[in-house]
């Protein structure tokens, strides 16, 4: 019999959070975790084993690291999943989350795949931004206990995998900005300056970035690059003040090289001139890898 309107299992920061914010939406909350006891403010709400954690409500959302370890964890409970709904909120492939949900409809659940685009701290906030795929009638059903998880709640389609799709490419973006940032950050330091103080201009620049990028999308769709804002040439032609930048303050700027080579590779196929989108189509059509290099 149910228990509880909802069951989350994987109580890592942004598991708790999620729990932590249906609760004080006033739903009532099973959850699990593979290390008891790590949440100590959702201690009461904690049962043992995850067969019982299912069994407990109509719905499960899992926000475990990865679809496979969503799948090593649900293993035991798939027979309580039969007639009852699973929701996945991790991160992974469209591959893996074809396989994910290819698994729980065998066990005769519904199934839902999301993603939470932003920090567990923003978790339950009006303007936080979670996207699904999948069964939409399992959304609809659901549609006011995911808006207490974050207001900006989006279904992108049937497709199960479209949330996995939309989260690895949205999610390519995080690591080089971070990694930009964090070079500049090393530069500010080497002049005995703090990184807080680069933050303002770094917010303003992302703002900037931010505003480019609908022209720049227009571009990549329409397979016009011949009216650039910036042309890629001017991108190609820094390469040489990074390169200089680096001898004179001994900072590593080796990330950058797979970059720099991709503009290089740009220009020689007569890009130079054209607008700094135009690398989507050498994305298409990578490079051979050298011999010894993972496959993508």
């Amino acid at each position: 019999m149910h228990s509880t309107d909802v069951t989350v299992a994987g109580l890592g920061a942004m598991g708790s959070a999620l729990a932590q914010a249906l609760l004080d939406a006033g739903y009532s909350v099973t959850a699990w975790n593979r290390t008891p006891g790590r949440v100590p403010t959702l201690a009461r709400h904690e049962v043992p084993d995850i067969e019982r954690a299912v069994a407990a409500s109509p719905l499960t959302i899992a926000c475990l690291t990865t679809y496979d370890a969503t799948l090593s964890a649900f293993e035991p409970a798939a027979g309580a999943l039969s007639g009852r709904t699973l929701i996945t909120l991790n991160s992974g492939t469209p591959a893996n989350a074809r396989t994910m949900a290819d698994w729980a409809t065998a066990q005769g659940a519904r199934f839902l795949d999301g993603a939470v685009k932003n920090v567990p701290e923003a978790v339950g906030k009006p303007d936080t931004l979670l996207y699904y795929s999948g069964d939409r009638t399992v959304f609809d059903q659901h549609a006011d206990l995911l808006r207490a998880l974050g207001g900006d709640t989006v279904f992108l389609g049937d497709d199960v995998d479209l949330a996995a799709l939309y989260e690895t490419a949205v999610g390519g973006t995080l690591l080089p900005a971070l990694l930009g940032f964090f070079q500049g950050a090393a530069l500010i330091n080497a002049r005995g300056l703090p990184a807080a103080s680069l933050v303002p201009y770094e917010v303003k620049w992302l703002e900037m970035i931010a505003s480019v990028l609908p022209s720049l999308a227009e571009h990549i769709d329409s397979g016009d690059y011949t009216n650039p804002a910036s042309s890629l040439g001017l991108f190609h032609a820094a390469i040489a003040d990074d390169r200089q930048l680096a001898e004179e303050t001994g900072i590593d700027f080796s990330w950058l090289t797979p970059m720099h080579d991709l503009l290089t590779r740009a220009v020689d196929q007569g890009h130079r001139d054209h607008s700094i989108a135009a690398l989507t189509e050498l994305l298409r059509a990578p490079s051979p890898l050298p011999d010894g290099a993972p496959s993508r």
